[in-house]
């Protein structure tokens, strides 16, 4: 007897799966265990549930590419095609960084991602006496366009996906990104990659703010406009969890805040004119893999059917890419210890574990020694390694969504779901999330987790192996990886010759027509293009942008 879901199973392989194996294909043609056990594609339940059971899995887990996506954005997942490997990467200058990308590259990584330093993030050149003792130190330091062209020396942006993580002049060094692929031939539309341009989880969580809300969130829906017509597979903002979860958050309000600042964009970029199925499908997110491995699958499991929830009934999206939730994870570096740093390579096995079981795109994993210091090429290819074991060995890319069906995960996605849901209404009665962070109702909801949890630590009722527990006597014999106070001298010398050489009018002509297009509606994302250009700084052009903005300053929270 054919049962509903034989149907439904039918009718998702010819609709779903099979123009996208058309297309893709998937790995290999055939998939087994060890002991040559055949491995399917996907496991359903067993075909003796009853009606009542078969319509709540059909609405709530589904079918892997298919509303509401809980067991996987794509038809295949792994089986087409293994999350990207995107260790993220900068330090000191462009050259050393550039090395760096070369060497991983080299190792087998798949994309590229860039860390770039404290200055760069907010909005100061290297030679600025606010920068003295950051350049170089929490990632690499880019001041102009010249150093973005030997950032990616020898590196063809037509063969790479990038990531950058930067908000507040997050246009800034897109632009800088766009004008390195017109030096190299690349058209801007073959242009692959994602910018983090996520402005108030700064506000929330890390401090790496610029500008006040309002003209935040003008030049982020400035770049979803400009990218629409000029960058089509550039990945326009990438949505954080990750800073809010390593402030202190817990998995529940990692999601519910995350996506609470999501609506927020999606609000504002409706309201600059924009429709959403124009701009949805380039929306991506940025979540922490944590230790708890099982909620952690639970988490981003339910965090795709949440948001495709909120895309379809809440914003009327209609193109089924604008209610895939996409997202990049990092482990988490707030677990790393200095104390016995070796443990930490357990502790990102199984944080990188949780996010490939629960379906991500793409994944960093963090470095032993990154409780240290910057990571040394040794312990970033143990990091690496660790990704391509899970990938090659584990056997755990070979099915899709394999921990689908297991009571504790299904209860714990459930339960992930309701509890964001709470949040998230109560944000909305709060009149959205921009609202709670100026009444200061997301920072003191991290603050009080984040005690909750250290209180626990100090008390043992949560173990920390080698931290409240299981200390021994040590000397770490890690080498150390230390930036040089040299390079602030370099970089200064640097820009001095780059402003000697370059054309000067033509700077103050972009920074004037910048200035003067930031006090009108004009899209500021040409104008920026053309100071970048012109060689214009980043200090330059966030300072342009600075006399019309002005600065924010945050409120004082209890």
């Amino acid at each position: 007897m054919t049962t509903d879901l034989d149907h439904l199973k039918r009718e998702w392989e010819q609709d779903i799966l099979q123009p996208f194996l058309d297309r893709a294909g998937e790995r290999r043609d055939h998939f087994e265990t060890l002991s040559h056990i055949p491995v399917e594609r996907l496991y359903l339940p067993p075909e003796t549930v009853g009606p009542e059971f078969l319509h709540d899995y059909v609405e709530r887990v589904g079918f892997p590419g298919q509303y509401p996506f809980t067991r996987g954005v794509y038809p295949t997942m792994y089986r087409g095609r293994l999350w990207t490997m995107r260790q993220y990467a900068g330090y000191a200058t462009a050259e050393e960084t550039n090395a760096r990308y070369k060497f991983l590259l080299e190792q087998g990584q798949t994309g590229l991602s860039v860390a770039f330093d404290l200055p760069t993030q907010i909005g100061y050149d290297a030679d600025d006496p606010i920068a003295a003792g950051e350049v170089g130190k929490v990632g690499v330091s880019i001041s102009s366009l010249a150093d973005m062209e030997r950032l990616f020396d020898g590196i063809p942006l037509d063969k790479v996906s990038t990531s950058m993580t930067i908000n507040a002049p997050a246009a800034v060094l897109l632009a800088m990104y766009i004008a390195v692929g017109k030096k190299q031939g690349v058209p801007t539309e073959k242009l692959r990659g994602t910018i983090q341009n996520d402005i108030l989880k700064e506000y929330i969580a890390r401090g790496t703010y610029i500008f006040p809300p309002q003209p935040s969130m003008r030049l982020i829906t400035d770049v979803f406009a400009y990218c629409k017509d000029h960058v089509p597979r550039w990945n326009t903002i990438s949505i954080s969890g990750y800073h809010i979860r390593e402030a202190g958050a817990t998995a529940v309000q990692e999601v519910a805040f995350t996506f609470a600042n999501a609506i927020a964009y999606v609000e504002a970029a409706l309201r600059a004119g924009l429709q959403i199925d124009d701009f949805a499908p380039r929306l991506a997110f940025f979540f922490v893999a944590q230790n708890n491995l099982l909620e952690e699958v639970a988490k981003f499991r339910a965090a795709r059917r949440l948001w495709a929830d909120l895309m379809r009934d809440r914003f009327g999206a209609q193109n089924p890419k604008s209610m895939m939730l996409r997202f990049h994870t990092q482990t988490a570096g707030v677990t790393l210890t200095a104390q016995q740093p070796m443990n930490n390579v357990v502790r990102v096995a199984i944080q990188a574990l949780s996010a490939v079981l629960g379906g991500t795109q793409s994944l960093h994993t963090n470095s032993m020694d990154e409780a240290l210091a910057l990571p040394t090429e040794e312990s970033v290819q143990v990091a690496l390694r660790t990704q391509q074991i899970i990938a090659y060995e584990s056997g755990v890319a070979d099915t899709i969504d394999p921990l689908a069906g297991s009571y504790y995960v299904e209860h714990l996605t459930d339960e992930i779901e309701a509890r964001a849901r709470d949040y998230l209404a109560r944000i909305d009665d709060m009149g959205g999330a921009l609202a709670a962070i100026e009444v200061g109702y997301v920072q003191r909801e991290i603050q009080e987790s984040a005690y909750r949890y250290q209180r626990a630590i100090e008390t043992q009722e949560q173990i920390v192996v080698g931290v409240n527990r299981f200390q021994v006597a040590e000397d770490h014999k890690l080498r150390i990886l230390r930036v040089d106070e040299s390079v602030r001298a370099a970089q200064i010398e640097r820009l001095r010759r780059l402003r000697a050489e370059r054309d000067n009018d033509a700077v103050e002509r972009t920074l004037t027509a910048l200035q003067d297009a930031a006090r009108s509606d004009d899209n500021l994302m040409p104008f920026i293009l053309e100071a970048v250009e012109a060689y214009a700084t980043t200090g330059e052009i966030c300072g342009a942008l600075r006399r019309v903005f002005g600065e924010y300053q945050a409120p004082a929270t209890v």
